[in-house]
């Protein structure tokens, strides 16, 4: 009898075992998606990238920029900066010799996009200023000191329901040895402050979401489930209007006017979408620019259409 019983539980334990870490898995992975598009929580780093140093941050006036710095008398000047009150954390990384910064700098574009962040700065290259002085005189990271060539840095900003402010912002480098860094600083900033760019106003605007596109007499837009659900979700705000501003590039072989045209049918298409999810035609305004606008940010090239949401 002993034996028998020993036999039944020596045989159920393992099952109840692999329950038991099957269901932790389950809480943790949900938890973790869960709180993945938060904007309190430090945004996910670049998978293929070390974490070298984490540094807390708690500062009553932490130099943040929101434009090109330069050095003038061993002075930082730069046109808009600001000496802010924030906590959280800064972290390094440094990105594995199979991956690029130009990954990097995507994957936190994407997440800024997830949680409607509104980037307020960014530039590439020698348009940055020069390394030595963010590595040595913003960030204090001296490691982050490379070429000023192969340099760009982003500052975005998020304001959650309940008011509270957060920026995250995140600067990439090539070092003389080819290695490269990330270095990303996540702040909330205390309540007052004056951010640069982030008034009431552009509190008001949401986006842009870039949608790209492509085909002819039927289109396909390439954009994440997130990026709908939101705009439908913002668009039900009271006199809410959902903008459509429709790009293309300019083919070798077409006309401005053939070009401007697929940006209209695209738009036009986008906007029958939306129709039929539950963004009314008449809430809807179309802009064509077509190939007459050109954008220098990386993430906002080629056939496209950007959706803004602007309320009341």
């Amino acid at each position: 009898m002993l034996s028998e019983t020993f036999w039944k539980v020596s045989n159920i334990l393992p099952v109840l075992l692999i329950f038991k870490l099957l269901a932790s898995v389950v809480l943790f992975t949900g938890s973790a998606f869960a709180s993945a598009a938060l904007p309190e929580t430090l945004p996910q780093p670049f998978p293929q990238s070390k974490l070298e140093t984490s540094v807390e941050i708690e500062s009553s006036g932490h130099l943040v920029l929101f434009s090109p710095v330069r050095e003038v008398n061993n002075q930082i000047r730069s046109e808009t900066m600001a000496r802010l009150p924030v906590t959280g954390e800064g972290r390094l990384y440094q990105i594995s010799r199979d991956a690029s910064r130009q990954q990097a700098r995507e994957h936190y574009r994407r997440i800024f996009r997830e949680r409607g962040a509104q980037i307020l700065f960014e530039c590439s290259g020698i348009r940055c200023g020069r390394s030595n002085v963010w590595a040595n005189q913003i960030f204090n990271q001296s490691v982050l000191y490379g070429r000023d060539a192969t340099q760009d840095y982003l500052v975005a900003a998020v304001t959650t329901a309940d008011g509270s402010r957060w920026l995250t912002s995140v600067y990439t480098v090539t070092r003389g040895n080819l290695r490269e860094y990330v270095w990303m600083e996540h702040l909330q900033v205390a309540p007052g402050a004056l951010i640069p760019g982030l008034g009431s106003l552009s509190d008001r605007v949401s986006g842009p979401v870039v949608v790209p596109w492509q085909g002819g007499v039927t289109y396909q837009f390439d954009w994440q489930a997130t990026d709908r659900r939101r705009i439908s979700e913002q668009a039900r705000a009271e006199g809410a209007v959902v903008v459509l501003v429709g790009y293309s590039e300019l083919g070798a072989s077409e006309s401005y006017n053939e070009s401007m045209q697929r940006a209209r049918e695209a738009a036009e298409s986008l906007s029958e979408v939306l129709n039929k999810t539950g963004v009314p035609r008449q809430q809807q305004e179309l802009v064509i620019v077509g190939p007459s606008v050109v954008v220098n940010d990386p993430g906002r090239q080629g056939d496209r259409v950007e959706v803004m949401v602007i309320t009341r």
